[in-house]
């Protein structure tokens, strides 16, 4: 027994860190034995290069394994950092290689097509959707809840996670916040000050007040000399055991390899022999372990030069093969590489420590280092292991203007998108334009970069599309392309005037009908969208005169529809005109990878806005189903949720409508703050909140997500500033909501949205102030009802009474209430009824007529209750005591207010 293997039989000064992983494997198998309390946890080890992480680690795999635990395992790699879904195929491939088909895909369940790739488990074909990074990272979520209860406890076990691919990291680190939920624990080992800065989730994980890493330290100079002794005799000096400390600093790694040298050496532990363990100390790191490996001759060198490019799990065939060494030669270098402890294994080789792999790796001279990856790249691909492990190595390589190469790179990143890694496919196309392509390529690689960089980096994609419309080689279909995508550029960029601008001129100079078509569907999609449009009446006149003649056969004519749907919503024209043109314009996907969620959700707002709540319900719980079909769980997802939360807060249904805001703020929040699905989400929550009466609630929601000026450039609804105005008005700041609630309302008139239900900004503005100026408070809220009429559904037309009536003179309110609920009663709004109900009650009393005072009342506070308007229910009970009487419990609501609700 060498003393490498002495010391990980007998951990040295290791004692708490291995009491800590016990008690944190009891732990886990204690929850997941009674199925209460405490269930998860993390577990992190944090230590510099040679202090003992990996064989702390092997001791928790040991403990975990012996407590009948499944042990996920996993190691990052120096050089396959750069491969995504590197360790997450580590930890699940051999779990999953011990189930069948059938077995596996109950494990996935519907994540199979979205998260199978990433595990490795298949190849996507060519035209399947691209899911998004986080549709991907909530099916590899699924997975592992999974087999966490399936094969409970589980111990997931990541060694030199400071080397784990990105994508792999980004994952881990928002599982690991869930691992407290379930049977699992999560065990890191990583070098603090290793860990990349890309790497921003997980290094929020390990640096969080939760974390507590425990940190490894350098063994003591007691401790080394017991190490000599229990390898090399009891009878060790003083002296000797003394030096070994100094020499190698206390570092475990270090100081097994000077022993082991002193072993092979046969060097007496006395005070003679003192002298000779600097040099031996400097042969375990460095250029002294480069020296020591070129004494074993130059095909060890090559061999272990080729093993240190392809990083783990390193076959001795493919080895060789990058070594450019025939069998038997690597074969004998390989015995030579293992008797001196660089490397280890038999089927799969791996050097004895990262540091030697580091060491050797750097050791090797550039243009060799160089030209070996790229024989390893050629190698690994014929081994049929993948174009994107092949790929990595030709990241590596020297641009050398070959059309292979740029081939390989655009075919990996291709299959990098399909996996849900835009990051890696960005980084293959850019090494492609490097190499360079051929002039007839360059554009299409220029337009793939583009488009892997759309989401995460638009102003980039904006330079790499610009330039591909600068290549003379350009045919007309990518030309199409390349604009299309640029302006989606120019807007995720909030350029939305430049978008607007771009895909208008290609469609004035496109021949193709169907090109002009699509281009034309872009450039009014943009401008819709932009809040500063300068010229709206004009383009709406134009778009209404497009749709005129389309019948809604095409994905083009169908997109053209949908947005002259919204526009006429948005204008406040007549709702059946609106819902006619909608019924043409169905039929669009809502992941369509061109197209996207935006246009049918149009149609579907449209419908909404038009008191058509079931069909709009209707088609937001198919685009939800659609989106998690197919892993588009991030910004996408966010919107469905928020727009199903709106539908709900249409019908008045304000609890149902809060738990779908809630939900749309929680996925927008993985996709980043000020993001355009924040705003929408968290507009609706605060719209939702005020409606309930929860204004204290409300402004902390609002200062949580920054949710104040600068307002973005895009349309948003609720609409931003007017949420803002209703903020300030709730806490009676009613100068400062006039002011909001007026540059609200002049900017939308000047994009010609004058539709009253779609932003009441008129009507809060009304009411803040009415106090100072009546008449002005009057003529704001007779404007918004003639709107409402020229509408024309029951909702609009009923807020717009409910607003005037809150600023009518002495005398007029009561009639205007009256007409309020005979036209709330057929609004799908049952808590823009309830209102109306409980005010008219109000408005009654206070004029001397009790006569409908207890029914009006009565039915107000049950549908209150029901809609969950905790403060309107308030509000209807107070007047209720008013007028002296006395609620005797609850009753069924008139059949009036139930046909409204169910109203479609």
């Amino acid at each position: 027994m060498d003393g490498r293997d002495r010391l990980e039989k007998h951990l040295y000064e290791r004692e708490d860190e291995v009491t800590a992983a016990q008690y944190a494997v009891e732990q886990i198998c204690a929850g997941a034995g009674d199925g209460e309390g405490k269930r998860g946890g993390l577990l992190f080890f944090s230590a510099a290069a040679g202090l003992g992480k990996t064989t702390v680690l092997g001791e928790v795999r040991r403990i975990a394994a012996a407590r009948g635990c499944t042990v996920l395992s996993a190691r990052g790699s120096e050089q396959e950092h750069t491969v995504p879904f590197h360790v997450v195929r580590q930890l699940l491939q051999p779990v999953l290689a011990a189930c069948s088909e059938a077995e596996r895909r109950e494990i996935f369940g519907g994540w199979y097509e979205i998260a199978g790739p990433a595990v490795g488990l298949f190849a996507q074909q060519n035209g399947s959707a691209v899911p998004d990074p986080q549709g991907v990272r909530d099916g590899l979520d699924w997975v592992v809840t999974q087999v966490a209860v399936r094969r409970a406890p589980v111990v997931i076990v990541l060694d030199d996670a400071h080397w784990g691919d990105l994508e792999s990291l980004a994952w881990l680190a928002a599982f690991a916040v869930r691992a407290r939920e379930l049977p699992v624990l999560v065990v890191l080992g990583y070098r603090p000050d290793e860990v990349p800065a890309e790497a921003q989730t997980f290094r929020e994980l390990i640096d969080g007040r939760s974390a507590r890493p425990i940190r490894l330290h350098a063994l003591s100079p007691e401790a080394v000399g017991e190490l000599v002794r229990s390898s090399l005799g009891a009878g060790a000096d003083d002296l000797f055991c003394r030096e070994c400390w100094v020499v190698t600093g206390g570092n475990p790694y270090e100081a097994v390899e000077l022993i082991a040298r002193a072993q092979d050496r046969g060097l007496a532990p006395d005070a003679e022999s003192v002298p000779l363990l600097r040099e031996l100390g400097a042969s375990a790191r460095g250029t002294g372990l480069v020296k020591r490996l070129e004494s074993l001759g130059p095909a060890a060198v090559r061999l272990a030069w080729a093993a240190a490019v392809l990083g783990t799990e390193i076959s001795p065939e493919l080895a060789a093969a990058v070594a450019g060494l025939p069998p038997a030669e690597a074969q004998s270098a390989l015995d030579q590489l293992r008797v001196a402890r660089i490397l280890t294994g038999t089927r799969t080789l791996e050097f004895i420590h990262p540091l030697i792999a580091t060491a050797v790796y750097q050791a090797i001279p550039p243009a060799t280092r160089t030209a070996m990856h790229g024989q390893a790249a050629w190698a690994v691909a014929d081994a049929g292991l993948g174009i994107t492990a092949a790929a990595r190595h030709l990241l590596e390589t020297h641009p050398e203007g070959d059309p292979e190469t740029v081939r390989q790179l655009r075919a990996a990143a291709r299959e990098n998108l399909r996996l849900g890694a835009p990051d890696a496919a960005r980084r293959c196309l850019e090494r492609a334009l490097r190499e360079p392509p051929a002039p007839k390529d360059r554009a299409g690689v220029l337009y793939e970069l583009g488009c892997s960089a759309l989401l995460t980096a638009p102003a980039t994609t904006v330079n790499h599309l610009t330039a591909a419309l600068e290549q003379p080689s350009l045919d007309s279909a990518l030309r199409e392309d390349v604009t299309f995508r640029l302006a989606q550029a120019f807007a995720h960029n909030d350029q939305l005037a430049n978008a607007a601008a771009v895909a208008e001129a290609e469609a004035a100079r496109t021949e193709s009908p169907r090109a002009r078509l699509r281009l034309q569907a872009a450039h009014y999609l943009w401008l819709v969208f932009d809040a500063h449009e300068a010229q709206a009446p004009v383009r709406s006149a134009r778009l209404a005169q497009l749709a005129e003649q389309l019948s809604g056969t095409g994905i083009e004519e169908r997109a053209l529809l949908c947005l002259r749907t919204w526009d006429a919503m948005l204008r406040g024209e007549p709702a059946a005109d609106t819902l006619a043109v909608a019924a043409r314009s169905l039929g669009l996907s809502y992941t369509d990878p061109e197209w996207g969620f935006e246009l049918p959700s149009m149609t579907a707002l449209s419908y909404m806005y038009a008191d058509e709540c079931d069909r709009a319900e209707e088609l937001f719980t198919s685009a939800i189903a659609e989106c998690e079909r197919v892993g588009w769980g991030g910004a996408h997802l966010s919107f469905g949720f928020t727009l199903l939360g709106l539908v709900w807060y249409r019908r008045g249904m304000l609890g149902k409508a809060e738990d779908c805001a809630r939900e749309g703020v929680r996925l927008a929040e993985r996709v980043g703050p000020r993001v355009p699905a924040q705003w929408y989400a968290v507009g609706l929550l605060l719209d939702v909140l005020l409606t309930r009466g929860r204004v204290e609630e409300a402004l902390r929601v609002a200062e949580t997500y920054d949710f104040a000026p600068p307002y973005p450039n895009a349309v948003v609804f609720p609409d931003t500033q007017t949420v803002c105005g209703r903020l300030l008005l709730a806490r009676g700041l009613r100068k400062e909501a006039e002011a909001q609630l007026t540059a609200a309302g002049k900017r939308l008139e000047a994009k010609g949205i004058l539709n009253p239900t779609w932003c009441p900004w008129a009507g809060h503005l009304a009411v803040a102030v009415a106090d100072e100026d009546p008449g002005r408070a009057r003529a704001l809220a007779a404007e918004m009802l003639r709107r409402a009429e020229h509408y024309g559904t029951p909702t609009a037309i009923g807020e717009a009474l409910a607003f005037s009536a809150a600023v009518a003179e002495d005398g007029d309110a009561l009639p205007l209430r009256e007409r309020a609920v005979e036209v709330l009663s057929g609004s799908p709004n049952q808590h823009a009824y309830a209102e109306a109900l409980i005010d008219l009650g109000a408005e009654l009393r206070r004029a001397g007529h009790p006569d409908r005072v207890a029914e009006l009342l009565s039915e107000g506070v049950e549908l209150a209750d029901r809609c969950g308007a905790d403060l309107l229910a308030e509000r209807g009970r107070a007047e209720w005591a008013k007028a002296g009487l006395r609620l005797h419990g609850q009753r069924t609501v008139v059949q009036r207010g139930v046909r409204a609700a169910g109203h479609g």
